[in-house]
């Protein structure tokens, strides 16, 4: 009788589900679809939260009625310590959100952390509406925090996750997108009721944002739960129908079956090295190997953190959250809300120049002339603002005007071509790269730690600002801009030495390159095999395997 040697990894394949992978590199992924695209748009609208955040804020603070609510009447500004209090909680908030969603998106799912984050974004909105003093509305911007720090971190887990690797720069950069178009329509609800003299004036821009929390909190109830955390939970048959509803693919498509394949595979490999064993090992599995080693687990997370703390030095949340009372204060410009708006206007249509740039020229190379551009324009208004421009003002009337209108002029619009580069560049960038950089057995935590950098960050920058440019502190006036000059050009060297190149990757070949290569040598890296060829698990194996049992078989009753 003869008995048949199986490879042991062939064996392993089979018992785990892979019996349809391709050792072909290009063919690991279904063609693209109106269907997958919509999901992912869907998933992007949670940028909306954010955004409106920072925009509404911004106009809130510079209203009279609010003012007097918070600082009693005949007060005309907000004190250093309650701008800063009031503007910076709801960061604070986001931060712990974010951590903590890593945990509830690695044991719950992705799709129920974004409706759990939803549902509390919505307490923190009634809260905030219902203020009637400075007490509810910080608690109620603490708790809404915690909602937007839910979504900001598990969306982009999820559309990294679902987003086919062709256009997933692209749609993750809707994520940015969102963000621009909750800060528009946060301007132009400021604009629209800052001539009001009631309550109005202030209740309305935060009632507002109930609808983006109901629309994405429901939507997310139509999408599917990433197929990828359905295999890192060992449901294999359901992780194969929900990439078969992403794809518009029955099952059955070899399509479906190789990238399931690889998925699966890639997964294998990385619990044989990050096996899971318990809630403390997993974070620690966020810290471990070596910081000399560019792949490893700590150099990525570190990369992540890094990523989100360089886009928020570049200091446009200064713009966002503060363009109005900074605007006011120099006494250059007469309607601040206009300018504002119009900052607003270009921070949106920008963005969607990223759609095209981000899959043509990469990822690398739009964060290093990004900070180039930008470092550029905040050294020029700095050096305009101190010479000639907002510094340089005269009483007249009993009122502050700029002696010289051409420069502050100058400086607005340089204000605004940095905007551009912010938009088309690290305000995308940075939230495609940290989904992209982590492996399965980490992603949620790893995505969730850099998602808590950024509000570390965001929290860090509304808090001094204010001591920053107050008028009662520090006073710097147009100086402020040579800091983020300075931070800009830490920017730009971080992003030549540090920052890899993961245009059109899968999230599993991007797992192999950051194993294979450096950051300066990532762009010519081409993968050359499989996760599933190497786990002997491609079709031809199996159908190969299938005819020596069927051969065997028959010598045996022979």
């Amino acid at each position: 009788m003869s008995v048949t040697k199986h490879n042991s990894n062939e064996d392993a394949a089979m018992e785990k589900g892979l019996n349809g992978g391709t050792s072909d590199v290009n063919a690991i992924e279904a063609p693209l679809t109106a269907k997958s695209i919509f999901m992912c748009v869907m998933a992007s609208f949670g940028g909306f939260f954010f955004g409106y955040d920072a925009g509404y804020i911004n106009g809130v603070t510079g209203s009279p009625i609010f003012i007097a609510l918070i600082e009693g009447p005949g007060a005309t500004s907000l004190s250093t310590p309650h701008n800063s209090l009031i503007v910076s909680i709801l960061s604070a908030g986001t931060f712990f959100g974010a951590i903590i969603a890593g945990d509830f998106a690695d044991y719950l799912g992705r799709r129920p952390t974004i409706i759990i984050g939803c549902i509390v974004y919505i307490i923190g909105v009634i809260l905030q509406t219902a203020t009637n003093g400075i007490g509810l509305l910080v608690a109620g911007r603490l708790i809404g925090g915690l909602g937007v720090g839910f979504v900001s971190a598990i969306v982009i887990l999820y559309m990294s996750e679902i987003c086919p690797k062709k256009v997933r720069g692209a749609m993750v950069s809707g994520y940015q997108f969102a963000i621009t178009l909750g800060i528009l329509t946060a301007s132009c609800v400021n604009y629209a009721v800052q001539d009001r003299t009631d309550t109005g004036s202030y209740r309305i821009p935060i009632g507002i944002q109930f609808l983006p929390g109901l629309i994405l909190g429901l939507g997310m109830l139509l999408l599917p739960e990433s197929p990828r955390w359905m295999v890192k939970r060992g449901n294999v048959d359901v992780a194969a129908a929900t990439l078969a509803r992403l794809r518009s693919q029955p099952v059955e498509s070899h399509f479906i079956q190789s990238e399931l394949a690889e998925i699966i595979a890639n997964n294998e490999v990385e619990l044989a090295a990050m096996p899971n064993q318990g809630w403390l090992e997993a974070w620690k599995i966020c810290f471990s190997g070596s910081l000399w080693n560019g792949a490893s687990n700590v150099r990525r997370t570190i990369l992540g953190a890094s990523l989100q703390m360089m886009q928020q030095w570049t200091g446009v949340n200064f713009i966002f959250y503060f363009s109005t009372p900074f605007l006011q204060a120099t006494g250059a410009v007469k309607n601040p809300f206009i300018i504002s708006l119009i900052f607003t206007l270009v921070n949106v249509l920008s963005t969607p120049i990223s759609f095209y740039t981000i899959e043509k020229f990469g990822r690398r190379t739009l964060l290093i002339y990004g900070a180039a551009g930008m470092l550029v324009c905040q050294i020029l208004v700095g050096v305009i603002g101190v010479t000639i421009g907002f510094n340089k003002t005269q009483l007249v009337n009993g009122a502050e005007v700029p002696i010289n209108l051409s420069a502050v002029n100058a400086q607005v619009a340089f204000i605004a071509i940095f905007i551009f580069f912010f938009a088309s560049t690290w305000g995308p960038g940075a939230w495609v790269l940290i989904g992209e950089i982590f492996p399965l057995p980490m992603r949620a935590r790893g995505v969730a730690l850099s998602t808590s950098s950024n509000w570390l960050w965001n929290t860090i920058i509304t808090v001094i600002t204010p001591y920053m440019v107050g008028k009662d502190k520090g006073n710097l006036k147009s100086s402020v801009f040579f800091i983020w000059g300075g931070l800009c050009a830490c920017a730009l060297v971080y992003s030549y030495f540090l920052v890899p190149e993961t245009k059109g990757l899968s999230l599993e070949q991007i797992d192999q390159m950051m194993n294979e290569t450096t950051p300066r040598t990532s762009a010519s890296w081409r993968p050359t095999t499989t996760y599933a060829a190497e786990a002997g698990a491609t079709a031809a194996n199996v159908a190969f395997r299938e005819k020596k049992a069927v051969a065997t078989h028959s010598e045996t009753v022979a």
